[in-house]
C-alpha cells in the first residue's frame, strides 16, 4: 500500500519544480489521515527537498546549523562532565529532555540509525540487519550521544530504570556500539536478580568491539558474571586474558579477590585461553572485524582516499600491534605529508 502510494505520487512529478512543490503540498493534505500518514508525509518531505534550489537548500542548512538544540545542550554539559559535576549536567539534561520532542523515530517503513564508521555499518548488516528502509541520522544531529550521555548520568545517580530506557534508545540507534552495550551491562550487574542479561549483552559487546579497551572491558564484565556463578577458574581466565588488551587495575583487583577465595588458582595464559575456548567464549577480536578492516583498507587505498585508509590502519594496529600494519601506516603518512 505504502509503495503504491509513493510510486503514484512520484509518477505525477514533472520537470517544473515549483509545480512539483505545489502538488506535493496538496498530497500532504490528501494523506494526512491515512493509516500510513507518518511514513507518507516523511517521504513527501524528502521529495520536497529535492525540489528546492541549491540556494534554498543552503539557506535551510544555514538555519539548521544555527538552531541545533542537541548540539547546544551537549556542548553546555560537556564542561560539567569533564569537571566531575555530574549532578549539574544531569539537571540541565533533565530540563532539556522534559521538552525534547524526540527525533528520527522508527516508523512502519523506515529505521533510523547512526554509525561512527563503515565498519560499524557492516557489523550491523552482518549480525542484525533490517527489513525496513535504512535511514541515516545526520552527523550534525548527535541524538546517539544525547541518549548515551543522559543514560550514563542517570546510571551515575542510581536512576537505573530511567537509565536503562535511555541507553536502550541509544542502542536502538546504533545496536553495535560496544561502548553503549557495556554501559547497559553496568545496570544489569546492579539492578537485576540474575546476571543473565549482563552475560548476553557482554557477549554482544565482545562480538562488536574493535577497540582494545572495549574488548578488555567485555572480558572483565564476563568475568563478573562467572564470579557471580561461582565459576572462579573461568572468571580468573577472563580477567587475566583481558590484560592482553588493557592493563586495567580492576582486572588485578578481581584476580587478587579470586585468589583470596582460592589460593590454588593460578593459571598460565595458555591455560586461560583453553578454558575460554571450552566455554565457547570468543578469543580476541571477532575475525569478521579483522577481515572487514582489511577490506576497507584495501578499498580506500585503491581509491587513493588516504585519510580514510590511515584511519582504518590505526584501528587495526591498535588491536594487532602488527609490524606490517605499522609500516603501512608510516607509508600512508608519508604520502599525506
Amino acid at each position: 500500500m505504502y509503495e503504491q502510494i509513493i510510486n503514484k505520487i512520484k509518477s505525477n512529478l514533472g520537470e517544473n519544480k515549483d509545480l512539483n512543490k505545489q502538488y506535493l503540498s496538496s498530497q500532504m493534505e490528501v494523506y494526512k489521515d491515512h493509516p500510513y500518514n507518518k511514513e507518507i508525509l516523511k517521504e513527501i518531505s524528502r521529495m520536497m527537498w529535492d525540489c528546492l534550489s541549491e540556494d534554498e537548500k543552503n539557506e535551510f542548512r544555514g538555519i539548521s546549523q544555527k538552531e541545533n538544540p542537541i548540539m547546544d545542550i551537549l556542548n553546555e554539559v560537556s564542561y560539567d562532565i569533564e569537571s566531575g559535576e555530574y549532578k549539574t549536567a544531569l539537571n540541565k539534561l533533565d530540563n532539556f529532555m522534559e521538552s525534547f520532542p524526540g527525533m528520527f523515530e522508527d516508523d512502519k517503513v523506515s529505521e533510523y540509525h547512526f554509525f561512527t564508521n563503515p565498519l560499524e555499518e557492516m557489523l550491523f548488516n552482518e549480525y542484525i540487519g533490517t527489513e525496513k528502509i535504512l535511514r541515516y541520522i545526520p552527523d550534525n544531529e548527535p541524538l546517539l550521544d544525547l541518549y548515551y550521555i543522559y543514560g550514563f548520568l542517570l546510571l551515575e545517580t542510581q536512576q537505573y530504570e530511567k537509565a536503562e530506557t535511555y541507553l536502550k534508545k541509544a542502542i536502538k540507534i546504533n545496536p553495535v556500539s560496544s561502548r553503549i552495550i557495556l554501559e547497559l551491562c553496568e545496570i544489569y550487574k546492579i539492578h537485576t536478580y540474575t546476571y543473565t542479561k549482563c552475560f548476553m549483552y557482554a557477549s554482544d559487546a565482545l562480538k562488536y568491539a574493535y577497540y582494545p579497551q572495549d574488548i578488555a572491558r567485555s572480558y572483565r564484565t564476563l568475568g563478573d558474571y562467572y564470579i557471580e556463578e561461582n565459576q572462579m577458574e573461568t572468571a580468573f581466565a577472563l580477567f587475566k586474558y583481558s590484560m592482553e588488551f588493557e592493563l586495567n587495575p580492576m582486572a588485578y583487583s578481581e584476580i587478587n579477590y579470586i585468589k583470596s577465595k582460592n589460593s590454588e588458582i593460578d593459571l598460565s595464559l595458555p591455560e586461560c585461553i583453553k578454558i575460554l575456548k571450552d566455554k565457547n567464549i570468543q578469543i580476541g577480536i571477532n575475525p569478521f572485524i579483522l577481515k572487514t578492516l582489511d577490506m576497507l583498507i584495501e578499498e580506500f587505498e585503491t581509491n587513493k582516499l588516504y585519510n580514510q585508509t590511515l584511519y582504518f590502519l590505526k584501528l587495526k594496529y591498535e588491536i594487532t600491534k602488527d609490524n606490517a600494519t605499522l609500516e603501512k601506516m608510516e607509508n600512508i603518512q608519508n604520502i599525506l605529508i
